[in-house]
């Protein structure tokens, strides 16, 4: 196969994974970060402790990072289904991409919070800052560098995601690298995929280190 035969077939598979690791990460987050930040305000001598919460939460967040990523996808079908109306292609596979790293946001977001150092805190609690005011103007900020690293760290996880969704019908680089390096036993095109799915990897690691070091930067 001819080098830009190789460019032209790894082009849309490209910009499907992309998206699909665009809007899960959105979504991803966005189910997480409330998550962890419950998980950390429960904690026993946090903000809100309760430690029956706690329990629960903790518990659920274990048993959902304990599913390996394609039985997990196939256990959400009927909800793919439901939400996007098919369980087959790009779309389909946001759902599980999203709710699979939902857990994984959730303990990075805990683990962040948990680096900031207590005197903060507590020094916050006595001049009588409200909870939400602590969350979202002290914690969060204070965690930020943290949290970013972490992320990426999820991001680059979505994007494995992705590839290993491709083996049943998810779309992208991984389904490419299946349908083509696999199964027509066309290696380069294999390679090819492996390639930009290792670029991809290395931006976004690139993207999470320099915001890191920006903010620290500036404090």
């Amino acid at each position: 196969m001819s080098f830009s035969k190789l460019v032209e077939l790894l082009v849309q598979p490209t910009i499907e994974t992309l998206y699909m690791v665009a809007i899960s990460s959105f979504f991803a987050i966005l189910l997480g970060l409330p998550l962890g930040i419950l998980l950390y305000c429960t904690e026993e001598n946090s903000l809100f402790s309760h430690k029956h919460i706690y329990k629960i939460v903790d518990g659920l967040v274990n048993i959902c990072r304990s599913f390996p990523f394609i039985i997990l996808m196939i256990l959400l079908f009927p909800l793919s289904r439901f939400i996007v109306g098919t369980t087959i292609g790009t779309t389909a596979t946001i759902v599980p991409l999203s709710i699979g790293a939902a857990p994984f946001v959730g303990r990075v977001v805990e683990s962040s919070l948990k680096e900031v150092p207590k005197g903060i805190l507590e020094a916050s609690i006595s001049m009588g800052t409200s909870p939400k005011d602590i969350i979202l103007k002290v914690l969060l900020p204070e965690a930020l560098p943290s949290l970013i690293l972490g992320l990426t760290l999820t991001v680059i996880n979505i994007v494995g995601y992705s590839a290993m969704a491709g083996a049943i019908g998810g779309g992208g680089l991984g389904d490419l690298a299946i349908r083509y390096g696999f199964h027509r036993f066309q290696t380069e095109v294999m390679i090819g995929s492996v390639v930009v799915i290792i670029g991809i990897v290395q931006i976004i690691q690139y993207i999470g280190n320099f915001a890191a070091k920006k903010i620290l930067q500036t404090r």
